[in-house]
Protein backbone atom coordinates (compact mmCIF):
# COMPACT_ATOMS: atom_id res chain seq x y z
CA UNK A 1 0.00 0.00 0.00
CA UNK A 2 1.30 3.45 -0.91
CA UNK A 3 -0.13 5.95 1.55
CA UNK A 4 -3.83 5.07 1.49
CA UNK A 5 -3.62 3.85 -2.11
CA UNK A 6 -3.53 0.15 -2.95
CA UNK A 7 -0.74 -0.85 -5.35
CA UNK A 8 -0.94 -3.64 -7.93
CA UNK A 9 1.95 -6.08 -8.06
CA UNK A 10 0.40 -9.17 -9.62
CA UNK A 11 -1.81 -7.68 -12.33
CA UNK A 12 -0.28 -6.31 -15.53
CA UNK A 13 -1.88 -4.40 -18.39
CA UNK A 14 -4.14 -7.36 -19.23
CA UNK A 15 -4.77 -9.36 -16.08
CA UNK A 16 -2.34 -11.84 -14.57
CA UNK A 17 -0.04 -13.51 -17.08
CA UNK A 18 3.08 -15.67 -17.15
CA UNK A 19 4.52 -19.06 -17.99
CA UNK A 20 2.11 -21.84 -17.11
CA UNK A 21 3.01 -23.76 -13.94
CA UNK A 22 5.49 -21.08 -12.86
CA UNK A 23 4.65 -18.24 -10.48
CA UNK A 24 2.32 -16.42 -10.79
CA UNK A 25 0.55 -18.74 -13.21
CA UNK A 26 0.20 -21.76 -10.92
CA UNK A 27 -2.94 -23.71 -10.09
CA UNK A 28 -2.48 -22.88 -6.40
CA UNK A 29 -2.42 -19.14 -7.04
CA UNK A 30 -5.36 -19.39 -9.46
CA UNK A 31 -7.42 -21.06 -6.74
CA UNK A 32 -6.58 -18.30 -4.25
CA UNK A 33 -7.16 -15.65 -6.91
CA UNK A 34 -10.63 -17.00 -7.63
CA UNK A 35 -11.49 -16.93 -3.94
CA UNK A 36 -10.15 -13.38 -3.57
CA UNK A 37 -11.99 -12.11 -6.66
CA UNK A 38 -15.21 -13.72 -5.48
CA UNK A 39 -14.98 -12.07 -2.08
CA UNK A 40 -14.25 -8.62 -3.55
CA UNK A 41 -16.70 -8.59 -6.47
CA UNK A 42 -19.70 -10.35 -4.96
CA UNK A 43 -22.29 -7.71 -4.07
CA UNK A 44 -24.74 -9.62 -1.87
CA UNK A 45 -25.83 -13.14 -1.01
CA UNK A 46 -28.54 -13.24 -3.68
CA UNK A 47 -26.19 -12.61 -6.61
CA UNK A 48 -23.36 -15.12 -6.66
CA UNK A 49 -22.75 -16.01 -10.29
CA UNK A 50 -19.47 -16.08 -12.23
CA UNK A 51 -18.89 -17.11 -15.85
CA UNK A 52 -15.55 -18.59 -16.93
CA UNK A 53 -14.34 -18.91 -20.51
CA UNK A 54 -11.01 -20.15 -21.82
CA UNK A 55 -8.91 -20.53 -24.94
CA UNK A 56 -7.51 -23.79 -26.28
CA UNK A 57 -4.21 -24.04 -24.38
CA UNK A 58 -3.66 -27.30 -22.56
CA UNK A 59 -3.05 -25.41 -19.32
CA UNK A 60 -6.39 -23.59 -19.59
CA UNK A 61 -8.16 -26.71 -18.35
CA UNK A 62 -5.98 -26.76 -15.22
CA UNK A 63 -6.69 -23.11 -14.46
CA UNK A 64 -10.39 -23.55 -15.16
CA UNK A 65 -10.58 -26.20 -12.45
CA UNK A 66 -8.49 -24.19 -10.00
CA UNK A 67 -10.52 -21.00 -10.45
CA UNK A 68 -13.75 -22.96 -10.11
CA UNK A 69 -12.56 -24.37 -6.78
CA UNK A 70 -11.61 -20.90 -5.56
CA UNK A 71 -14.89 -19.27 -6.54
CA UNK A 72 -17.12 -22.06 -5.21
CA UNK A 73 -15.18 -22.12 -1.92
CA UNK A 74 -16.41 -18.59 -1.24
CA UNK A 75 -20.00 -19.34 -2.22
CA UNK A 76 -19.98 -18.35 -5.89
CA UNK A 77 -21.84 -20.40 -8.50
CA UNK A 78 -19.72 -21.00 -11.61
CA UNK A 79 -20.98 -21.22 -15.18
CA UNK A 80 -18.36 -22.83 -17.45
CA UNK A 81 -18.47 -21.60 -21.05
CA UNK A 82 -15.65 -23.75 -22.47
CA UNK A 83 -13.43 -22.50 -25.31
CA UNK A 84 -14.87 -19.13 -26.34
CA UNK A 85 -13.53 -15.74 -27.52
CA UNK A 86 -12.68 -13.09 -24.92
CA UNK A 87 -15.37 -10.64 -26.17
CA UNK A 88 -17.97 -13.35 -25.63
CA UNK A 89 -17.04 -13.50 -21.95
CA UNK A 90 -17.62 -9.76 -21.59
CA UNK A 91 -20.94 -10.09 -23.43
CA UNK A 92 -22.17 -13.09 -21.41
CA UNK A 93 -21.05 -11.69 -18.05
CA UNK A 94 -23.51 -8.87 -18.59
CA UNK A 95 -26.32 -10.75 -20.34
CA UNK A 96 -26.29 -13.66 -17.85
CA UNK A 97 -26.29 -11.24 -14.87
CA UNK A 98 -23.04 -12.57 -13.47
CA UNK A 99 -21.07 -10.72 -10.82
CA UNK A 100 -17.77 -11.72 -12.36
CA UNK A 101 -16.49 -12.85 -15.73
CA UNK A 102 -13.15 -14.60 -16.24
CA UNK A 103 -11.22 -15.35 -19.41
CA UNK A 104 -8.33 -17.80 -19.19
CA UNK A 105 -5.95 -16.86 -21.98
CA UNK A 106 -2.54 -15.41 -22.76
CA UNK A 107 -3.96 -13.87 -25.93
CA UNK A 108 -1.29 -13.81 -28.68
CA UNK A 109 1.42 -15.58 -26.62
CA UNK A 110 2.51 -19.17 -27.22
CA UNK A 111 0.97 -22.18 -25.47
CA UNK A 112 3.70 -22.04 -22.81
CA UNK A 113 2.08 -18.94 -21.29
CA UNK A 114 -1.35 -18.37 -19.87
CA UNK A 115 -3.29 -15.59 -18.19
CA UNK A 116 -6.39 -14.71 -16.21
CA UNK A 117 -8.51 -11.67 -17.14
CA UNK A 118 -11.40 -10.46 -15.00
CA UNK A 119 -14.57 -8.66 -16.06
CA UNK A 120 -17.00 -6.82 -13.81
CA UNK A 121 -20.76 -7.24 -13.83
CA UNK A 122 -21.03 -4.54 -16.53
CA UNK A 123 -18.95 -6.69 -18.91
CA UNK A 124 -15.93 -4.36 -18.86
CA UNK A 125 -12.47 -5.33 -17.67
CA UNK A 126 -11.70 -4.33 -14.11
CA UNK A 127 -9.99 -1.04 -13.38
CA UNK A 128 -6.65 -0.76 -11.58
CA UNK A 129 -8.24 0.01 -8.21
CA UNK A 130 -10.44 -3.08 -8.23
CA UNK A 131 -7.53 -5.30 -9.26
CA UNK A 132 -5.52 -3.84 -6.38
CA UNK A 133 -8.37 -4.71 -3.99
CA UNK A 134 -8.30 -8.30 -5.24
CA UNK A 135 -4.55 -8.44 -4.63
CA UNK A 136 -5.08 -7.10 -1.10
CA UNK A 137 -7.71 -9.79 -0.43
CA UNK A 138 -5.28 -12.38 -1.83
CA UNK A 139 -2.64 -11.35 0.71
CA UNK A 140 -5.02 -11.06 3.65
CA UNK A 141 -6.89 -14.29 3.00
CA UNK A 142 -10.59 -14.80 2.35
CA UNK A 143 -13.44 -16.13 4.44
CA UNK A 144 -14.62 -19.51 3.20
CA UNK A 145 -18.29 -20.40 2.81
CA UNK A 146 -19.99 -22.71 5.26
CA UNK A 147 -20.76 -26.21 3.91
CA UNK A 148 -24.36 -25.35 3.06
CA UNK A 149 -23.25 -22.23 1.14
CA UNK A 150 -20.50 -23.71 -1.04
CA UNK A 151 -21.15 -22.73 -4.66
CA UNK A 152 -22.07 -25.04 -7.52
CA UNK A 153 -20.49 -25.38 -10.96
CA UNK A 154 -22.09 -26.41 -14.24
CA UNK A 155 -21.36 -26.33 -17.95
CA UNK A 156 -23.27 -23.87 -20.15
CA UNK A 157 -24.13 -25.43 -23.50
CA UNK A 158 -25.52 -22.37 -25.31
CA UNK A 159 -22.86 -19.75 -24.52
CA UNK A 160 -21.11 -20.08 -27.85
CA UNK A 161 -24.43 -20.08 -29.69
CA UNK A 162 -25.42 -16.83 -28.01
CA UNK A 163 -22.18 -15.23 -29.17
CA UNK A 164 -22.67 -16.55 -32.72
CA UNK A 165 -26.12 -15.00 -33.00
CA UNK A 166 -24.94 -11.73 -31.47
CA UNK A 167 -21.99 -11.51 -33.88
CA UNK A 168 -24.28 -11.81 -36.89
CA UNK A 169 -26.35 -8.86 -35.67
CA UNK A 170 -23.26 -6.60 -35.88
CA UNK A 171 -23.13 -7.11 -39.65
CA UNK A 172 -25.26 -4.09 -40.52
CA UNK A 173 -25.50 -4.54 -44.28
CA UNK A 174 -28.90 -5.50 -45.67
CA UNK A 175 -27.02 -7.71 -48.11
CA UNK A 176 -25.18 -10.89 -47.24
CA UNK A 177 -21.66 -12.09 -48.00
CA UNK A 178 -22.79 -14.13 -50.99
CA UNK A 179 -20.08 -14.18 -53.64
CA UNK A 180 -17.25 -13.24 -51.25
CA UNK A 181 -14.49 -15.70 -50.52
CA UNK A 182 -13.03 -15.11 -47.06
CA UNK A 183 -9.94 -16.69 -45.54
CA UNK A 184 -10.30 -16.85 -41.76
CA UNK A 185 -7.28 -17.79 -39.62
CA UNK A 186 -8.37 -18.58 -36.06
CA UNK A 187 -4.83 -19.18 -34.71
CA UNK A 188 -5.92 -22.59 -33.38
CA UNK A 189 -7.48 -20.54 -30.62
CA UNK A 190 -10.75 -19.62 -28.97
CA UNK A 191 -12.62 -18.65 -32.16
CA UNK A 192 -11.86 -21.85 -34.07
CA UNK A 193 -15.55 -22.77 -34.14
CA UNK A 194 -17.27 -19.39 -33.88
CA UNK A 195 -15.61 -17.34 -36.61
CA UNK A 196 -15.93 -19.76 -39.57
CA UNK A 197 -19.53 -20.53 -38.57
CA UNK A 198 -20.57 -16.86 -38.43
CA UNK A 199 -19.00 -16.11 -41.81
CA UNK A 200 -20.58 -19.17 -43.42
CA UNK A 201 -24.02 -18.39 -42.00
CA UNK A 202 -23.74 -14.87 -43.43
CA UNK A 203 -23.20 -16.38 -46.88
CA UNK A 204 -19.43 -16.30 -47.40
CA UNK A 205 -17.35 -18.94 -49.14
CA UNK A 206 -15.13 -19.67 -46.14
CA UNK A 207 -11.53 -20.87 -46.26
CA UNK A 208 -10.70 -21.82 -42.66
CA UNK A 209 -7.17 -21.92 -41.23
CA UNK A 210 -5.98 -22.55 -37.69
CA UNK A 211 -9.09 -24.50 -36.71
CA UNK A 212 -7.48 -27.68 -35.38
CA UNK A 213 -6.31 -26.86 -31.82
CA UNK A 214 -4.40 -29.57 -29.97
CA UNK A 215 -3.54 -27.65 -26.81
CA UNK A 216 -0.06 -26.68 -28.01
CA UNK A 217 -0.42 -25.08 -31.45
CA UNK A 218 -2.24 -21.88 -30.47
CA UNK A 219 -0.63 -18.87 -32.24
CA UNK A 220 2.00 -21.23 -33.64
CA UNK A 221 3.02 -19.58 -36.95
CA UNK A 222 -0.57 -18.54 -37.52
CA UNK A 223 -3.10 -15.91 -36.55
CA UNK A 224 -2.72 -12.15 -36.19
CA UNK A 225 0.93 -12.32 -35.07
CA UNK A 226 1.80 -14.30 -38.22
CA UNK A 227 -0.63 -13.12 -40.92
CA UNK A 228 1.67 -14.32 -43.73
CA UNK A 229 -0.02 -17.73 -43.63
CA UNK A 230 -3.42 -16.18 -44.31
CA UNK A 231 -1.88 -13.92 -46.96
CA UNK A 232 -0.56 -16.96 -48.82
CA UNK A 233 -3.99 -18.59 -48.65
CA UNK A 234 -5.68 -15.43 -49.96
CA UNK A 235 -3.46 -15.49 -53.06
CA UNK A 236 -3.65 -19.25 -53.53
CA UNK A 237 -7.44 -19.41 -53.19
CA UNK A 238 -8.05 -16.07 -54.92
CA UNK A 239 -9.98 -14.85 -51.90
CA UNK A 240 -11.47 -11.38 -51.56
CA UNK A 241 -10.08 -10.81 -48.06
CA UNK A 242 -8.29 -12.55 -45.21
CA UNK A 243 -9.06 -12.22 -41.51
CA UNK A 244 -6.41 -13.23 -38.96
CA UNK A 245 -7.42 -13.46 -35.30
CA UNK A 246 -5.22 -14.06 -32.28
CA UNK A 247 -5.54 -16.83 -29.70
CA UNK A 248 -8.46 -15.32 -27.80
CA UNK A 249 -9.94 -13.47 -30.81
CA UNK A 250 -9.87 -9.99 -29.30
CA UNK A 251 -7.60 -8.65 -32.03
CA UNK A 252 -7.56 -8.83 -35.83
CA UNK A 253 -5.26 -8.17 -38.76
CA UNK A 254 -6.71 -8.12 -42.29
CA UNK A 255 -5.22 -9.10 -45.64
CA UNK A 256 -6.48 -7.60 -48.89
CA UNK A 257 -7.04 -9.52 -52.14
CA UNK A 258 -3.46 -8.74 -53.22
CA UNK A 259 -2.04 -10.46 -50.15
CA UNK A 260 -1.07 -7.16 -48.51
CA UNK A 261 -1.35 -6.97 -44.72
CA UNK A 262 -3.67 -4.30 -43.29
CA UNK A 263 -2.87 -2.90 -39.84
CA UNK A 264 -5.27 -2.12 -37.03
CA UNK A 265 -4.75 1.59 -37.72
CA UNK A 266 -6.10 1.23 -41.26
CA UNK A 267 -9.07 -0.75 -39.96
CA UNK A 268 -9.84 1.94 -37.39
CA UNK A 269 -9.58 4.66 -40.01
CA UNK A 270 -12.01 2.85 -42.33
CA UNK A 271 -14.56 2.19 -39.59
CA UNK A 272 -14.27 5.78 -38.32
CA UNK A 273 -14.82 7.19 -41.82
CA UNK A 274 -17.75 4.83 -42.48
CA UNK A 275 -19.41 5.60 -39.16
CA UNK A 276 -18.82 9.33 -39.63
CA UNK A 277 -20.69 9.23 -42.93
CA UNK A 278 -23.56 7.36 -41.25
CA UNK A 279 -23.66 9.76 -38.26
CA UNK A 280 -22.78 6.86 -35.96
CA UNK A 281 -19.41 8.10 -34.70
CA UNK A 282 -19.96 9.69 -31.31
CA UNK A 283 -18.22 12.99 -30.60
CA UNK A 284 -16.50 12.75 -34.02
CA UNK A 285 -13.54 11.22 -32.19
CA UNK A 286 -11.79 7.91 -31.66
CA UNK A 287 -9.37 6.66 -29.00
CA UNK A 288 -6.01 5.16 -29.99
CA UNK A 289 -2.87 4.18 -28.10
CA UNK A 290 0.44 6.01 -28.36
CA UNK A 291 1.64 3.28 -30.74
CA UNK A 292 -0.80 4.16 -33.52
CA UNK A 293 0.74 5.76 -36.59
CA UNK A 294 0.63 9.55 -36.77
CA UNK A 295 -0.45 9.17 -40.41
CA UNK A 296 -3.82 7.90 -39.19
CA UNK A 297 -4.20 10.90 -36.91
CA UNK A 298 -3.39 13.31 -39.73
CA UNK A 299 -5.83 11.61 -42.12
CA UNK A 300 -8.72 11.55 -39.64
CA UNK A 301 -8.04 15.14 -38.63
CA UNK A 302 -8.64 16.11 -42.24
CA UNK A 303 -12.08 14.50 -41.99
CA UNK A 304 -12.88 16.38 -38.80
CA UNK A 305 -12.26 13.37 -36.55
CA UNK A 306 -10.01 13.88 -33.53
CA UNK A 307 -7.78 11.15 -32.07
CA UNK A 308 -7.49 10.85 -28.29
CA UNK A 309 -4.27 9.11 -27.28
CA UNK A 310 -3.86 6.74 -24.35
CA UNK A 311 -1.35 4.30 -22.89
CA UNK A 312 -0.82 0.93 -24.56
CA UNK A 313 -3.36 -1.73 -23.64
CA UNK A 314 -6.94 -2.17 -24.77
CA UNK A 315 -8.19 -1.74 -21.18
CA UNK A 316 -6.78 1.80 -21.16
CA UNK A 317 -8.31 2.46 -24.55
CA UNK A 318 -11.70 1.34 -23.20
CA UNK A 319 -11.33 3.43 -20.04
CA UNK A 320 -10.66 6.53 -22.17
CA UNK A 321 -13.57 5.68 -24.48
CA UNK A 322 -15.95 5.49 -21.54
CA UNK A 323 -14.58 8.67 -20.00
CA UNK A 324 -14.69 10.62 -23.28
CA UNK A 325 -17.95 9.00 -24.44
CA UNK A 326 -16.42 7.62 -27.66
CA UNK A 327 -17.79 4.48 -29.30
CA UNK A 328 -14.71 3.55 -31.37
CA UNK A 329 -11.14 2.96 -30.34
CA UNK A 330 -8.30 0.54 -30.69
CA UNK A 331 -4.67 -0.25 -31.21
CA UNK A 332 -2.39 -0.72 -34.18
CA UNK A 333 -1.93 -4.36 -33.13
CA UNK A 334 -5.56 -5.03 -34.03
CA UNK A 335 -7.51 -4.51 -30.83
CA UNK A 336 -10.58 -2.76 -32.22
CA UNK A 337 -13.15 -1.77 -29.60
CA UNK A 338 -16.69 -0.78 -30.61
CA UNK A 339 -18.75 -0.18 -27.49
CA UNK A 340 -21.96 -0.09 -29.51
CA UNK A 341 -21.41 -3.85 -29.75
CA UNK A 342 -18.89 -5.17 -27.21
CA UNK A 343 -17.04 -4.17 -24.05
CA UNK A 344 -13.59 -5.18 -25.24
CA UNK A 345 -11.68 -5.82 -28.45
CA UNK A 346 -13.52 -8.16 -30.83
CA UNK A 347 -11.61 -9.30 -33.90
CA UNK A 348 -14.56 -10.99 -35.58
CA UNK A 349 -16.90 -8.01 -35.14
CA UNK A 350 -14.23 -5.64 -36.47
CA UNK A 351 -13.75 -7.89 -39.49
CA UNK A 352 -17.50 -7.87 -40.09
CA UNK A 353 -17.51 -4.07 -40.16
CA UNK A 354 -14.95 -4.13 -42.96
CA UNK A 355 -16.86 -6.82 -44.83
CA UNK A 356 -20.02 -4.77 -44.51
CA UNK A 357 -18.24 -1.77 -46.04
CA UNK A 358 -17.01 -3.95 -48.90
CA UNK A 359 -20.50 -5.28 -49.60
CA UNK A 360 -22.20 -1.88 -49.40
CA UNK A 361 -19.62 -0.06 -51.54
CA UNK A 362 -18.85 -2.85 -53.99
CA UNK A 363 -15.16 -1.97 -53.62
CA UNK A 364 -12.24 -4.30 -52.99
CA UNK A 365 -10.39 -4.55 -49.71
CA UNK A 366 -7.28 -2.97 -51.22
CA UNK A 367 -9.28 0.13 -52.14
CA UNK A 368 -11.12 0.44 -48.84
CA UNK A 369 -8.41 -0.46 -46.36
CA UNK A 370 -5.64 1.88 -47.43
CA UNK A 371 -7.10 5.10 -46.08
CA UNK A 372 -3.81 6.89 -45.38
CA UNK A 373 -0.10 6.79 -46.13
CA UNK A 374 1.66 5.74 -42.92
CA UNK A 375 4.61 7.72 -41.65
CA UNK A 376 7.64 5.36 -41.69
CA UNK A 377 7.51 3.46 -38.41
CA UNK A 378 9.89 0.89 -36.95
CA UNK A 379 9.34 -1.34 -33.94
CA UNK A 380 11.94 -3.61 -32.36
CA UNK A 381 11.34 -5.91 -29.39
CA UNK A 382 14.24 -6.60 -27.06
CA UNK A 383 13.86 -9.53 -24.66
CA UNK A 384 15.26 -9.18 -21.15
CA UNK A 385 15.93 -11.58 -18.29
CA UNK A 386 13.61 -11.79 -15.29
CA UNK A 387 14.69 -9.54 -12.48
CA UNK A 388 16.43 -7.06 -14.74
CA UNK A 389 15.36 -3.43 -15.19
CA UNK A 390 17.09 -2.45 -18.44
CA UNK A 391 15.34 0.91 -18.77
CA UNK A 392 16.88 2.13 -15.50
CA UNK A 393 20.48 2.02 -16.75
CA UNK A 394 22.33 5.27 -17.42
CA UNK A 395 23.54 4.05 -20.82
CA UNK A 396 19.97 3.31 -21.92
CA UNK A 397 18.70 6.67 -20.69
CA UNK A 398 21.52 8.40 -22.57
CA UNK A 399 20.73 6.47 -25.78
CA UNK A 400 17.05 7.41 -25.51
CA UNK A 401 17.90 11.09 -25.00
CA UNK A 402 20.24 11.04 -27.98
CA UNK A 403 17.63 9.31 -30.14
CA UNK A 404 14.95 11.84 -29.32
CA UNK A 405 17.32 14.70 -30.01
CA UNK A 406 18.22 13.17 -33.39
CA UNK A 407 14.56 12.77 -34.38
CA UNK A 408 13.69 16.25 -33.15
CA UNK A 409 10.18 17.55 -33.60
CA UNK A 410 9.68 15.64 -36.86
CA UNK A 411 9.65 12.21 -35.25
CA UNK A 412 8.60 10.17 -32.22
CA UNK A 413 10.51 7.68 -30.06
CA UNK A 414 8.54 5.53 -27.63
CA UNK A 415 10.23 3.11 -25.24
CA UNK A 416 8.01 0.90 -23.14
CA UNK A 417 8.07 -2.30 -21.18
CA UNK A 418 5.50 -4.86 -22.30
CA UNK A 419 2.85 -5.60 -19.73
CA UNK A 420 2.38 -9.17 -20.97
CA UNK A 421 5.87 -10.42 -21.94
CA UNK A 422 9.49 -9.82 -20.80
CA UNK A 423 10.09 -7.43 -23.69
CA UNK A 424 11.16 -3.83 -24.11
CA UNK A 425 9.44 -2.33 -27.13
CA UNK A 426 11.43 0.31 -29.00
CA UNK A 427 9.25 2.18 -31.51
CA UNK A 428 10.01 5.21 -33.61
CA UNK A 429 8.41 7.27 -36.38
CA UNK A 430 10.16 9.63 -38.76
CA UNK A 431 9.83 10.78 -42.36
CA UNK A 432 13.53 9.96 -42.84
CA UNK A 433 13.76 6.13 -42.94
CA UNK A 434 17.56 6.04 -42.72
CA UNK A 435 17.63 8.25 -39.64
CA UNK A 436 14.85 6.16 -38.11
CA UNK A 437 16.74 2.89 -38.64
CA UNK A 438 19.89 4.31 -37.06
CA UNK A 439 18.06 5.65 -33.99
CA UNK A 440 16.13 2.41 -33.39
CA UNK A 441 19.32 0.35 -33.86
CA UNK A 442 21.27 2.48 -31.37
CA UNK A 443 18.57 2.48 -28.71
CA UNK A 444 17.85 -1.25 -29.14
CA UNK A 445 21.53 -2.07 -28.82
CA UNK A 446 21.76 -0.09 -25.58
CA UNK A 447 18.70 -1.88 -24.19
CA UNK A 448 20.07 -5.29 -25.25
CA UNK A 449 23.37 -4.61 -23.48
CA UNK A 450 21.48 -3.81 -20.28
CA UNK A 451 19.03 -6.70 -20.58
Amino acid sequence: MKGNQLVRKLFGTDGVRGEANSYPMTAELALRLGAAAGSVLRRDVSTRRVVIGKDTRNSSYMFENALTAGFTSTGMDVLLLGPIPTPAVGLLTRSMRAEVGVMISASHNSYRDNGIKFFGSDGFKLDDETEARIEAALEQGTELATPENIGQARRVDDGLGRYLEFSKTTFRSRRKLDGLRVVIDCANGAAYRAAPEVLWELGADVVPLGVAPNGYNINDHCGSTCPQKAAEAVLERRADVGISLDGDADRVILIDEKGEIISGDQIMALIAETWLADNRLTRNAIVASIMSNVGMETYLSGLGVSVIRTNVGDRYVVEAMRREKCNLGGEQSGHIVMTDFTTTGDGLTAGLQVLSAMVESGRRASELCNRFEPVPQLLKNVRYRKGRAPLEGDSVKAAVRAGREALGTSGRLIIRQSGTEPLIRVMGECENPDLLRNVIADVSAAVADAA
